[in-house]
């Protein structure tokens, strides 16, 4: 039983709640009524029951079917009790949260404005399951029950802790902040959609446990982003989110800045590039560039105008810029790619003329046409 034989290490200790984990469990210890709104299968909604907060992680990332099977096997509500049972919790004062992400790489963040303190500790995975909203869905619930199931990986998992007392109405607005904060996350780090070409606002398997006390000074009436307390929930949501993203699957901004993670949702892919450029580039130039790609494909200023022109190829999509302009704000920015890839600012018009003569019209094309001609030219006598 892990309730009895975990190794626990307490990660924070807060006035009203204890933050600890233990080998694949996080929980959180309400130390007096809390009032908690959670996406738990039990407990779940609004209630001042709870009083214990656990996040675990339920399966692997990949693969995983035996696993997946006996969580639906056993039914959610049947799971619920087996966690519980297995940390030596009540099922019933227990929110629950999985995921395929690894506690060792939680976020916790904490700050303060005068009397209020937020504290977000935060699991997050985006590979294989992050998704804009409005997205295309797998699943669909019918009064027989949900079809088309898909076990994907990848989930946001975030707890709330606020140290005053709230309104009801104040905290569903926190609901409302906190998935704002995590999507400034996503946004920042230029994540990809896995369904669409959109950026994605989260996962389709994201999950919450936001609490408050029950008793104390004067209830917060509201978390909006105009309030103090609204900012340090979106702060320190924003701020956990991304650092648990570094950690779970390496998104280090810095890294962000690659083609493939500007371009990818675009056609671009790391996979399949060089098979790609293969019909484009001499045999020599097209082995230089393997033993180089690092450099090559994460170079500065050609990730600069990869994501400008992913930023132009969204645009267009969406009717910010007319049709009529696309194709020549397309080749603007590839022939961008190709004169920072051949490190020749001078070539810009040259290299643009060659791109509207002859590069292909679908993104793909146009950016693989760029990069072969920028690599051709970099060490070309002129």
């Amino acid at each position: 039983m892990a309730g009895a034989s975990t190794t626990w290490e307490v990660l924070a200790g807060l006035r009203a709640a204890t933050i600890r984990r233990g080998g694949r469990f996080l929980v959180v210890d309400l130390l007096e009524p809390h009032l908690t709104i959670t996406t738990s299968v039990k407990n779940g909604g609004q209630s001042d029951r709870v009083r214990h907060l656990v996040n675990h992680q339920s399966c692997e990332g990949a693969g995983h079917t035996a696993r997946f099977h006996v969580i639906t096997g056993l039914g959610q509500e049947a799971y619920h009790d087996t966690v519980c049972d297995e940390l030596g919790l009540p099922s019933a004062e227990t929110a629950v949260m999985g995921t395929a992400a690894n506690m060792s790489y939680v976020a916790i963040a904490t700050e303060t404005d005068a009397d209020v303190e937020v504290t977000a500790a935060v699991t997050a995975g985006v590979q294989t399951n992050a998704v804009c909203a409005g997205d295309p869905a797998s699943w669909r619930e019918t009064p027989e029950g949900i079809s088309k199931v898909t076990a994907v990986a990848g989930t946001i998992n975030t707890m709330l802790l606020i140290n005053r007392p709230m309104t009801a109405a104040a905290l569903a607005r926190a609901i409302v902040t906190m998935t704002e904060g995590k999507s400034a996350a996503l946004q920042r780090l230029a994540v990809p959609s896995c369904y669409s070409s959109d950026l994605a606002t989260g996962t389709g398997t994201d999950q919450f446990c936001v609490a408050a006390p029950l008793e104390g000074e004067k209830p917060l009436t509201s978390a909006s982003p105009h309030m103090k307390a609204g900012e340090l929930i979106g702060l320190m949501v924003r701020q956990a989110t991304c650092e648990a993203l570094r950690w779970q699957n390496g998104l280090e901004a810095s890294l962000t800045r690659g083609l493939f993670h500007s371009l990818g949702r675009y056609g671009l892919k790391e996979a399949s590039v060089f098979e790609d450029l293969a019909p484009l580039l001499e045999t020599d130039d097209l082995e230089l560039l393997k033993k180089n790609s690092k450099a090559a494909f994460f170079e500065p200023l050609v990730g600069a105008a990869g994501h400008a022109l992913a930023s132009v190829l969204d645009r267009t999509r969406h009717g910010t810029l007319p049709d009529s302009t696309a194709r020549d704000a397309m080749v603007q920015q590839a022939a961008t790619i190709a004169s920072s890839l051949a490190a020749r600012p001078d070539a810009w018009p040259e290299f643009r003329a060659q791109l509207l003569q002859s590069a292909g019209t679908d993104p793909k094309s146009l950016v693989l046409a760029a990069i072969a001609l920028g690599w051709k030219a970099k060490w070309r006598a002129h």
